[in-house]
């Protein structure tokens, strides 16, 4: 299989190990149980395909999911990646037991130069106990160089969380929550509209579902239409501009302006041409 050198113009590369989650959000962006979720693939395929990707400094392997670590071989396959000195990143819900996942993790293994956290886990509206327990845990591991931060969404109450984490010096950030009604878009009408277009659109992220196979977009990741390519192909090409029938039900994390790797504002990560 040949080497998968990611082109310049891309700009994140994701391993969803598994779209299963230990928590049942309601706001969810990605869509838990409205398809039937693809098998997820073996520690040994896994391997075999993410060791093809050339990682480097500012474009690592990020895990996600679901939640990637209820994966049965996660922390296995995050150990023997970083043994080959790819870099890796982890999306993250922070409901492991702390010992578990500092024995099983040197810091070492999601670490690297970069204006954000490597373990980047999400906040979900905890409060009391719960809140308290989770900055403890994320104060622990900081404390104990691992590179480590917070996340919450703009529809939450975030301001006293902020304030908490600045006392405790975690890295505290908030992204918008996304859906038809609000976010931020580059294609506006791409999302939550009744009038579906034919365009033209390339990806600048590697996506790449349970089973293995790699999606254009989001969109067609949850709903499984059909793949680009698979990791383990003998030859993977990246594509220019696809044909797309769905533009108008896009899902918003393809759409939304951000912020890219380097913290650089106003990215997206795909770019249309409308058909007339």
């Amino acid at each position: 299989m040949n080497p998968i050198v990611l082109p310049n113009s891309y700009n994140y590369c994701a391993a969803f190990l598994t779209l299963r989650c230990n928590r049942a959000c309601p706001y969810c962006i990605n869509k838990h149980g409205e398809f039937k979720a693809p098998k997820e693939m073996n520690k040994e395929d896994w391997l075999r395909g993410l060791s093809r990707i050339k990682t480097r400094n500012d474009l690592p392997i990020t895990f996600q999911g679901g939640e990637p670590t209820i994966h049965k071989d996660f922390y296995e396959i995050a150990r023997l990646l970083h043994a080959e000195g790819k870099y890796l990143d982890v999306l993250t819900n922070g409901e492991w037991g702390l010992s578990d996942f500092e024995q099983e993790i040197n810091p070492e293994v999601f670490k690297r130069e970069a204006p954000y956290a490597s373990i980047r886990i999400s906040y979900h509206g905890q409060t009391g106990n719960e809140l308290a327990g989770l900055l403890s845990k994320i104060n622990y591991l900081q404390t104990h160089d691992y590179s480590v931060g917070l996340w919450g969404l703009s529809n939450q109450n975030t301001q006293q969380v902020g304030q908490m984490c600045k006392g405790l010096g975690i890295d505290f950030r908030v992204k918008e929550y996304l859906d038809d009604k609000h976010g931020t878009y580059k294609y506006p009408r791409a999302v939550g509209s009744s009038l579906v277009k034919h365009v033209h659109c390339k990806p600048s992220e590697l996506l790449i579902a349970p089973d293995g196979r790699i999606y254009r977009c989001h969109a067609d990741l949850y709903a499984s239409p059909g793949s680009i390519a698979h990791i383990l192909d003998t030859h993977i090409k990246f594509p220019g501009y696809l044909a797309c029938d769905n533009f108008g039900q896009c899902n918003p994390c393809d759409l939304k302006k951000k912020f890219d790797r380097f913290q650089r504002s106003g990215h997206c990560s795909v770019t249309i041409k409308e058909m007339i």
